[in-house]
């Protein structure tokens, strides 16, 4: 694994990746892993999913934590400066361009610019899906604890009061891998006091 990512090299990446994505930051994550993770090998997959696992957790928005915590982790402050500060320059240039030049009549009436961006649609929903599969592979989901992602998505989605509160999720998320954890951790603590005897 390459663990020495230059500083230019971490800017130079996320600025591409934020140049080219539309959809916000689970429209990232598919090209963030295949960047870091199968294209210069900075990090390995479950490191990835578990700095996607903070970034998710943290407020703010997804690419730029994601960004931060893989620039955190390969070069430190600085790295974790310019991976935001590349992930964030295409979209303050782009926004400032279109504001100096297209005004919201322009973009709503000009039939091209209309059809680029319904083009673009469809590509965006497989931007996000395709990362939510390559994570649930990874993370382990099968067959049998599909339901709960689905039943969890289900419960926001229905926007029923408490039960559709993320929040609640993450937490409960939280304390059941923490339970889980803890009985694992006990059961091989008595598995090698078992053995000593």
């Amino acid at each position: 694994m390459d663990k020495k990512a230059s500083l230019a090299r971490l800017f130079a990446t996320f600025f591409k990746i934020g140049a080219f994505t539309f959809g916000g930051g689970w429209a990232m994550i598919s090209i963030i892993e295949r960047e870091i993770v199968d294209k210069y090998h900075w990090i390995d997959r479950n490191e990835f999913l578990d700095l996607l696992a903070v970034a998710q957790s943290l407020p703010g928005i997804l690419a730029v934590n994601i960004s931060v915590a893989v620039g955190d982790k390969l070069r430190g402050l600085k790295g974790s400066i310019f991976s935001a500060a590349g992930t964030i320059a295409p979209s303050f240039l782009i926004i400032l361009l279109i504001a100096m030049f297209l005004t919201p009549d322009i973009i709503t009436n000009n039939p091209v610019i209309s059809a680029i961006f319904k083009g673009i649609r469809p590509v965006v929903v497989a931007l996000i899906v395709a990362p939510v599969i390559t994570s649930a592979k990874s993370a382990g989901i099968n067959w049998k604890t599909v339901w709960i992602p689905v039943a969890v998505a289900l419960l926001i989605w229905s926007k029923l009061p408490f039960v559709s509160n993320p929040i609640l999720y993450i937490v409960l998320g939280g304390l059941g891998g923490w339970y889980i954890l803890n009985r694992s951790v006990k059961a091989n603590k008595d598995r090698k006091e078992e053995a000593e005897q």
